[in-house]
Order: C-alpha cells, then structure tokens, then sequence
C-alpha cells in the first residue's frame, strides 16, 4: 500500500509540475520571441546587411535596386529614392521601418511615422560606422551573436587594408561618379573615405557639396594620374575610351584609366572591403608606375 501511494504521489507531482512548466513557457513574452519580425528596408545596403547577419528573412519589403543576395530579388517592392508606396506599407503591417536618413523621401518617412509604424535610421558615413550599423540591426533583429561574428570579420579585413596602403605616397586621382553630367566625390562623399584609404589624394576634394558637377576643364586643369570609373550593368557610367582622347592627362598617357564595381564599393556593408581592396591594389599599380 506504500509502495503505491508513493507512486501514485509521485505521478501528481510530476504531472503539477510538468503543468507548471507549461505555464511559464507559454506566456506573452515568449510567443513574442517565436513571432519573427516584420521589417521593411528602404536601401540595397540595409538588405544586404540584413542578410549578412542571417536576418534576411524577416524582409517584407524594400526599394528598387536590393539586388543582393540573389534571394532579395524576390522581396516585394514598395518604392525607391523618389517615392514610398505608403498604403502599401501599411498592409504590409511591419514591426519596423529600416530607413536610409539621406536615401529616402523625408516627407514620406514622416508621414509613416506619424501613422504609428517605428522608423529606424540607418547613417553609414565611414568605414567605422558600418560596424555600428550591424550593431544596431542585431539589437533590433535579435541577432547580436551574428552580428558580431561578421563585425569581427570585417575589421580584421579593415585593418589589413589600413595596414598596407595608408601610410603610401599619394596617388592624383580623378573619381568619376557619374559620367552626364560629369560628376566627382568630395568632402564627407563615402567613396571619398574609401579613397583615402588607398593612399590617394582627391584634387577635388574641398569642392562645395560631396558629390559636386565639374566641367571636363576642371579635369584636363587637375591632370590627373589616374581616373577611377565605378560602373556596373546596373548603372553603366561610361568608358574608359572616352578618355583616351585627351593625351595630355598623365592617367591617358600611363594607361591608368581604370573601373571598379559600383555595385559593391558603393554599398556600406562588409562587402565594400572585397571591391576597396580591389581598388587599393590598381592605385598601388599606378603607384609603382609613377616611382619608376
């Protein structure tokens, strides 16, 4: 009779329990761990960061242009620099907005924001503030631990660059943003920042604005050792040829007419560091050829 009193006994208490245990794991707070999130990324570099953290998959929504990984192809458009498809977004129900402060239409940003949706900021502006950025986005996504594999990554990367190309002599070199109307980098411009890096003075540089227009004058004027075009299929930016005409340019004469992937060295996530070292490697060619 002892014997089964204690089982039976020990039955209730397992099953008080296990009955317990089923209480604490089922409230709000963890039905909001399992719920995945509901984000909305207003820029290819915030896509592509999302998705470099393992948090790709919680993209509802983005702007034109989101193109990598070959999966964001597939992520519903709402809009793109110019304009936000708001009653779009709004049916999309996103727990967060993922916004680029200088990419995206400000008035349409505070519009949503004043219909209750929490808009995000991201505001790259140099190379150590990509990192920051994938902190940020590991806060919101719950994806710290990701975050921070890739942003260890990314400085060892960093610092080998800075290493190896920052203490160089300097390099004259013209940056061709955009070809009509010609257009260079200057002041706190993101290829700016890239360019420094790789040893390389900017004529340019103390121009009014980041991203002034300039004349082909102010070009033949600088002499140039090297013209840097970044173009890609997306947006092709020109051709090296139309510079072959213009025989008193140093970078005519030294054959240092080069082009670089917009795609990659323009977008400020990890993966600017593959094509900026690409880069640094064709101004150290051009380096050499004029210590020789």
């Amino acid at each position: 009779m002892r014997s089964s009193s204690y089982t039976a006994l020990s039955l209730a208490l397992s099953l008080a329990i296990l009955l317990a245990l089923l209480v604490i794991m089922t409230p709000a707070s963890i039905k909001a761990e399992e719920k995945k999130l509901k984000l909305i990324a207003l820029a290819p570099h915030i896509v592509e960061m999302l998705y470099s953290i393992d948090a790709g998959d919680m993209i509802i929504g983005t702007t034109e242009h989101s193109d990598y990984p070959e999966s964001a192809k597939d992520i519903p458009r709402i809009g793109n620099y110019a304009s936000l498809q708001i009653e779009r977004i709004l049916q999309l129900k996103p727990d967060y907005i993922i916004a680029w402060a200088t990419g995206n239409p400000p008035d349409d940003l505070e519009r949503i924001r004043k219909l209750g949706i929490p808009v995000v900021y991201s505001k790259p502006s140099d190379l150590k503030s990509v990192a920051q950025e994938l902190q940020m986005l590991g806060k919101i996504t719950g994806k710290q631990q990701q975050a921070e594999k890739v942003i260890a990554d990314y400085y060892a990367k960093l610092k080998v660059l800075q290493a190896k190309y920052q203490q160089r002599d300097k390099v004259d070199v013209f940056y061709q943003l955009w070809s009509t109307p010609l257009t260079t980098i200057a002041n706190q411009a993101w290829p700016q920042k890239l360019l420094e890096l790789c040893g390389v003075h900017n004529p340019f540089k103390n121009l009014k604005g980041d991203y002034p227009h300039i004349s082909l004058e102010h070009v033949l004027l600088a002499k140039p050792q090297m013209i840097i075009i970044p173009t890609s299929a997306s947006e092709p930016n020109g051709a090296v040829q139309y510079w072959t005409k213009y025989k008193t340019l140093p970078a005519v004469q030294n054959n240092q007419v080069v082009l670089v992937n917009s795609d990659k060295l323009h977008r400020m996530t990890p993966r600017a560091l593959d094509e900026l070292a690409i880069m640094c490697e064709k101004v150290e060619r051009a380096r050499q050829t004029y210590q020789h």
